[in-house]
């Protein structure tokens, strides 16, 4: 349906080389350009690992850090402009290096009770590059810098306790749900998400008051504030009855 679910399934641990990173930009690529799908699962194959990230048996023959990782730079999602659907993250086991920056790029995060986080690439002398821009905007400094320059693991608890996760579920559970999550999306406003996403992004480093006027500026917003379903939901919250959207 509306629904697009991507399971990275590179046995053992789902690691990702540049090859793979083309495939997945490739794919949320056409997830954001295409009308027909409206919310996006990310999950890993197995029960152990949701993604060790780069593939070091890949960089071990020769594949460069500045690599050709497509559209969407590695794991395809860190740096594909203009993302504005949700994307759900399904950690069904260890999220770590990569693995755990593709986790940071979604919007909403199921965590098996057993998976762990981390950001190892201290422990090889690589630079977790999305990692450094993204995590200490989910968490405090001195939590992320902890985790980069020690390389120390965190379980689904504290991830929780650090808002890095917003659900934990049983071992088997969190595919499931993520498509309960998933659901309610698709069948949300879908003017509203991009608006939100744009929105998000774009003040998030500047001061409040500047803050609406960027808002009131952005194009998603505008076409919010013009469109048919606003109309709408104001007519089915007064007939009483659930509102039929129609994305304009």
């Amino acid at each position: 349906g509306s629904i697009l679910e991507v399971t990275i399934d590179r046995p053992k641990a789902n690691a990702i080389d540049s090859k793979t990173s083309i495939i997945l930009g490739d794919i949320f690529a056409d997830f954001r350009d295409n009308p027909k799908l409206k919310v996006a699962i990310v999950t890993g194959s197995g029960e152990k690992f949701f993604s060790a990230g780069w593939d070091l048996k890949a960089v071990n023959e020769g594949e460069a850090a500045d690599a050709d990782y497509g559209v969407g730079g590695f794991g395809g999602l860190q740096e594909l402009p203009n993302m504005n659907k949700p994307i759900i993250s399904a950690v069904n086991g260890i999220a770590c290096g990569g693995g755990f920056e593709i986790m940071l790029g979604c919007d909403i995060i199921v965590a098996e009770e057993h998976a762990t986080f981390a950001l190892p690439e201290i422990n090889v002398g690589v630079l977790p590059d999305c990692g450094v821009v993204k995590l200490r905007r989910r968490v405090p400094y001195h939590v992320a810098i902890e985790m980069m320059m020690t390389g120390r693991w965190m379980e689904a608890n504290e991830a929780k306790h650090w808002g890095l996760v917003n659900h934990i579920v049983p071992k088997g559970q969190g595919l499931t749900k993520a498509r309960e999550i998933a659901e309610k999306l698709a069948a949300g406003p879908p003017l509203l998400y991009p608006a939100i996403k744009q929105v998000l992004r774009m003040t998030e480093m500047i001061p409040e008051n500047e803050a609406f006027s960027v808002h009131d500026a952005c194009s998603s917003v505008v076409n919010v504030n013009r469109s048919e379903d606003m109309k709408e939901g104001a007519k089915a919250f007064n007939e009483k009855r659930e509102p039929v959207w129609k994305g304009k």
